[in-house]
């Protein structure tokens, strides 16, 4: 676990102060030291330094709000009924307006200059007391890892910070030049990647810490990256304004080739990595820090000192981790009766510090065609059952209520740990009873007969009421027979970078032409094929021993296309921030996500609408946040031109 340390690094033009906007819950850093030349020069300043970089992670992932940059006005999310401005603006479908002071993606902007500045801090002064090329690597990693999220995220952004490009700066400075595309990646990303490959360890210096592995996905990755960009197949515009050529003379085939072979350096020599065998045993929170995981934004239960954030409540700040929270639906109303008249009815599912459950913040929503379309097959494909709750069983014994049974749909008796409300797989044969006429679902879901469950199906599925996003829930040990403290920071990393993800990267740039030992059908296939394992339906909660890889594997596409890349994204990181990046990146954005179907968001609403949203080109890239505007001493004209067109 990597320390904590409250540290301020100087940047010359950016961030004096947070801000927010349209937030009850306001993200606040707190005061930090100032880290100096001098300093960087001991090696307390410059492990101090290291820790900060990890550190800072936890600013980013684990946030909410940036998971609702990353997501919301995707194909996996849209706003739920709880949502205020800072969802339905980021939707783009009427209800809100995307603007520099209203955009989400300031969380990444104010918590990434800090770091850069850091980074370079370390990487200009730790020769001086002899610090190892490894350590100087972790350092270079942040900065191209920092800068890869801002170019993907706003276009071209600063490389000098007020002391020259990507050096060290102390000075108090309000002005900004934003460096073009090429230059971000050929003189900041690229450079700083490479030489981590080079001289990162197989195995971290730490539980978590950077590693080869990791840096050659990161490099994969901004190679395919910017191999999409030099093609511009959308004629998309970038910004600042510079020609889609490559300063060093490639062309986008060469990137391609490029992510296809540092990808495959990395499967084929991955050091202590590799796949888990089950999709379940990913994202199961008793089995965090697994051997797939290759960068998490670490947190711990044992201290909330070193977590950075309280364990019995957390308002909704970095660094605590609370993103799950945005995709919650507030499944604690759900009630059964103490007898079979209803005279008297309970809370049956209530608020669980357990990774079914957690704090419901109801303020993002999955549109209907991510069960109809994306999870389509629920049989044979572990990941649906991997990634949602669907299930919500009854746990109200744990709160302190004595009823061995109440009762529940069609007037049967349930017990403790059994499902009180189902998300079915598939649309039933018989018509869904929604009207509540003999059975009070306070929720508004309906009956089938026989059950004792109350359901809801797939094309039922509103701003109201949605299955829970399992895969990063909250997950503690210390609840004892109760109910824990399901309103404290989440205290499980928050995963960043998978091992799995190099076969995505080596498969989409062999669909862009790529060639080597594998195909992107085979590629594609060794991930089908471990989704297929299933020793766990996490739904059902009983064990399944069950290998469907061969079905899995033979209903894989011959011919692999990038629709089918993206699909398969969704179905392995669903919810986990990829999506609004995958899009953009290959320009299908505005395709993808320009309509999409739900229910309303009243009590009992079932009836499935379109809507559509006003996704146009300018907007592939976010908007340069307000406070960074107000903050520059330029002159009117200047900072207009700062911003991305589309937003002055």
């Amino acid at each position: 676990m990597m320390k904590r340390k409250n540290i301020k690094q100087i940047v010359g033009i950016f961030l004096a102060v947070l801000f927010t906007v349209g937030c009850s819950d306001i993200l606040e850093e707190e005061p930090r030291s100032i880290y100096t030349p001098d300093y960087f020069k001991t090696e307390e300043g410059v492990y101090s330094g290291l820790t900060s970089l990890y550190a800072h992670l936890r600013y980013i992932y684990g946030n909410g709000y940036y998971l609702n940059a990353c997501l919301t006005g995707t194909d996996e999310y849209t706003y739920g009924h709880g949502a205020d401005g800072n969802f339905k603006n980021m939707d783009l479908s009427g209800v809100g307006t995307l603007t520099a002071s209203s955009s989400r993606s300031d969380v990444l902007w104010n918590n990434t200059f800090y770091n850069i500045n850091t980074a370079s801090g370390i990487i200009e002064n730790a020769s001086a007391v002899g610090i190892t090329e490894d350590l100087i690597a972790e350092a270079q990693f942040f900065r191209a890892f920092d800068y890869f999220l801002l170019v993907q995220t706003f276009g071209g952004v600063p490389l000098d910070l007020g002391a020259g490009d990507l050096a060290f700066n102390t000075s108090t400075v309000r002005t900004s030049i934003r460096n073009t595309v090429p230059e971000v990646y050929t003189l900041a990303v690229f450079p700083d990647l490479i030489s981590t490959v080079n001289n990162l360890p197989s195995n971290g210096r730490v539980t978590g810490g950077v590693t080869k592995t990791l840096a050659r996905l990161y490099l994969s990755k901004a190679y395919l990256t910017y191999g999409w960009w030099l093609e511009n197949p959308n004629n998309i515009a970038t910004y600042p304004e510079a020609n889609r050529t490559d300063p060093d003379g490639h062309d986008a085939q060469w990137y391609y080739q490029q992510a296809y072979d540092v990808a495959m350096e990395a499967i084929n020599d991955p050091g202590p990595f590799g796949l888990e065998d089950t999709y379940y045993d990913v994202n199961v929170g008793s089995n965090d820090r697994n051997k797939e995981m290759l960068l998490y934004a670490d947190h711990t239960e044992g201290s909330e000192y070193y977590d950075g954030s309280s364990h019995s409540y957390n308002s909704g700040s970095s660094p605590g981790n609370f993103a799950v929270w945005m995709v919650t639906w507030d499944y604690t109303f759900l009630q059964s009766a103490e007898d079979t008249s209803w005279s008297s009815v309970v809370r049956s599912v209530q608020r669980e510090a357990a990774q079914a459950y957690g704090r419901p913040w109801k303020c993002m929503a999955p549109p209907i065609g991510v069960f109809t379309n994306t999870f389509a097959d629920k049989t044979n494909d572990s990941r649906y059952d991997g990634t949602f709750v669907t299930s919500f069983r009854g746990n109200w014994n744990k709160g302190g209520l004595t009823n061995s049974v109440l009762y529940n749909a069609n007037g049967l008796a349930v017990e403790p740990g059994d499902a009180i409300l189902t998300f079915l797989d598939e649309e039933p044969s018989d018509a869904i009873d929604y009207s509540n006429s003999s059975y009070d679902s306070n929720v508004g879901a309906g009956v089938l007969p026989g059950r004792s469950d109350f359901v809801i199906s797939p094309h039922g599925i509103s701003r109201y009421a949605w299955p829970n996003l399992w895969k990063i829930g909250t997950y503690r040990t210390d609840n004892g027979d109760g109910l824990g403290q399901p309103n404290g920071g989440i205290t499980r990393p928050f995963p960043i970078a998978k091992f799995s993800e190099l076969y995505f990267i080596a498969a989409e740039a062999a669909v862009k032409g790529a060639s080597g030992s594998m195909s992107a059908r085979e590629l594609v296939n060794v991930i089908r094929a471990r989704a297929g394992v299933w020793r766990w339906d996490n739904n059902g909660n009983i064990e399944k021993i069950e290998d469907d890889s061969s079905e899995m594997m033979a209903a894989t596409p011959s011919v692999i296309d990038i629709d089918y890349i993206l699909a398969e994204r969704s179905r392995e990181y669903y919810g986990e921030g990829y999506r609004w990046y995958d899009l953009v990146r290959t320009q299908k954005w505005s395709e993808y996500a320009a309509s999409y179907q739900i229910c309303g968001p009243g009590l009992g609403d079932h009836t499935p609408e379109t809507f559509t949203r006003t996704i146009e080109n300018y907007m592939y890239l976010r908007p340069i946040p307000q406070g960074q505007l107000d903050a520059m001493e330029m002159s009117e004209t200047d900072i207009s031109a700062y911003q991305n067109p589309g937003y002055e």
